[in-house]
């Protein structure tokens, strides 16, 4: 804890500073872009593990880059 004199015309104050981490400007901040980087790597996990293998739908054969449909 660090006593700050400030001194203004007549009157002398003692403000208290706190460090960063303990004042609530910095983590509100840092809450949105964080929430977000959680956000995206929640939806990267569940897109690789969940949906990689699905077909786009079904009657369709992948060859290489080209997709065909296949004749019933």
């Amino acid at each position: 804890m660090t006593l700050l004199k400030i001194e203004r015309e007549s009157m002398t104050e003692l403000v208290e500073m706190r460090p960063w981490w303990k004042q609530l400007w910095p983590w509100l901040l840092i809450s949105g872009p964080a929430i977000a980087v959680i956000g995206c790597a929640i939806t990267i996990w569940l897109a690789v593990n969940l949906y990689a293998d699905l077909p786009v739908r079904d009657g369709v054969v992948v060859k290489g880059l080209k997709v065909e449909q296949v004749a019933k």
